[in-house]
């Protein structure tokens, strides 16, 4: 029987308690980065004759009194606390705190209390987990392959970081520290296009806070010294052989632009003589022919009378060979 009352008093006491806390609203969770700072707010639902909120830390032995604010009196910061603690939201309904430059001793739970007449005390509660971020590494590097290229993003936090890149496949390694962060590393073998560069990025989170991003680009693929005195030497070989060619080409046109300029003199120079030679004429022939046809007849005829005569005198022989010859030698030059 007193088990049983007991159970009852438990479970209306629970029940208090809930519909108390739905009274005010609050985060259960605020997270904040370390070096930061925290927000810490409460809200009152329902109207209350509120006289004073108070803002406490809660500690294993016990709760302390950080700030406060008064229906008569305004807000306070307790000492110890005054560069630490700032009303953000000063007010019997709405109170908010900020705590500036957080670090591992403000993390824990917080309460917000509200003192209200006739209902007595009505308490929220909200908690503050750290985080530790640092700036993300994003690093590109050729491998051992001139087509490939590994990327690789690396971040410290507490606790261990997400980190993510925009690529299909990667492969994560985490190492801890010794000041219990954690080093996250994402690495990934991406193909470098020829002529066209290609943009990564890398993402990091801690927890539920707010995301990182870095991006990077990398690099086109350009050719090696060996490729390029290659192709430099491919290059050198053809300039000469088109030099060579257009070479024997011109020399060609040279030679024959000189042969058809000297074909051309040459054909003018024979007009030129033979406009200057006079041609000789029919008539001309045949009146040069005709006193050598007149000493032939002569010569016959002597021939002819001197066969009569049995005695023929050198003189006359020496006039027959001498004709003779003079006969021949115009005919051979009218040949």
């Amino acid at each position: 029987m007193a088990n049983g009352a007991v159970l009852c008093l438990l479970f209306v006491s629970g029940l208090c308690q809930k519909g108390l806390a739905a009274v005010i609203e609050t985060q259960q969770t605020v997270m904040a980065v370390v070096g930061g700072k925290a927000c810490l707010n409460c809200q009152l639902m329902q109207p209350k004759d509120v006289r004073q909120v108070s803002w406490q830390k809660v500690l294993p032995e016990g709760e302390k009194n950080l700030a406060s604010y008064n229906k008569y009196f305004g807000q306070k910061v307790n000492d110890g606390f005054q560069d630490k603690v700032e009303f953000k939201d000063a007010g019997l309904q709405n109170c908010s705190i900020v705590i500036r430059r957080v670090t591992e001793e403000d993390e824990g739970c917080y309460r917000c209390l509200y003192s209200t007449y006739p209902d007595g005390a009505l308490i929220a509660r909200t908690c503050l987990q750290l985080y530790e971020l640092h700036e993300p590494v994003l690093h590109v590097r050729e491998s051992n392959s001139s087509e490939e290229a590994v990327v690789s993003c690396s971040a410290t936090g507490r606790p261990a970081p997400t980190v993510t890149l925009t690529v299909p496949h990667y492969n994560s390694t985490s190492v801890t520290n010794t000041n219990a962060t954690v080093t996250v590393t994402a690495t990934a073998v991406l193909p470098r296009l020829h002529g066209n560069s290609t943009q990564v990025g890398c993402a990091v989170r801690v927890l539920s806070g707010p995301q990182i991003e870095v991006f990077t680009m990398i690099p086109e693929v350009t050719l090696s010294s060996a490729d390029g005195e290659k192709h430099l030497g491919v290059n050198v070989t053809l300039i000469i052989v088109l030099v060579v060619v257009m070479s024997f080409v011109c020399v060609a046109i040279i030679i024959a632009g000189l042969l058809i300029q000297k074909h051309r003199n040459c054909v003018s120079h024979r007009d030129s003589e033979k406009n200057k030679t006079p041609q000789k004429t029919t008539k001309d022939t045949e009146e040069s022919k005709t006193p050598l046809l007149n000493q032939e007849n002569e010569v016959r005829q002597r021939m002819s009378t001197g066969k009569k005569k049995e005695n023929v005198s050198p003189k006359e022989s020496s006039l027959r060979a001498g004709c003779q010859r003079q006969l021949s030698q115009q005919f051979t030059d009218t040949q």
